[in-house]
């Protein structure tokens, strides 16, 4: 699987907002099978542009990938964190990745 300083330096990665390209997991070296369950079809929202997809600098409709939120749930599950207890009071998808962290990081 992966071993700890793998996942903790994947885990610094993430940002809780951001959409990783199939690729970008592959070349970082993100279990295949992580892939193929996280993996989704993202849809763009463009009444906000907090809600709009870019890839590039362009904005997209659709993007398959997967989400460091969830990459970040599993990294923290595998480093041995409650994932569902640390981020129970954060209201955001950045604020859940920071308490995944801080828990982590606390040991």
């Amino acid at each position: 699987m992966l071993s700890r300083i793998r996942a903790l330096a994947l885990l610094s990665q993430c940002e809780g907002a951001e959409i990783w390209s199939v690729e970008h997991c592959r070349e970082q070296g993100v279990p295949e099978e992580w892939i193929e369950e996280l993996a989704d079809a993202f849809e763009s929202g463009y009444a906000h542009d907090r809600d709009t997809i870019y890839y590039g600098n362009a904005p997209v409709n659709q993007f398959h990938g997967v989400s460091d939120l969830h990459l970040a749930e599993r990294l923290g599950a595998l480093l041995g964190i409650d994932v569902a207890r640390v981020t129970a009071t954060a209201l955001t998808r950045p604020a859940k990745v920071r308490a995944i962290k801080e828990a982590v990081e606390e040991g």
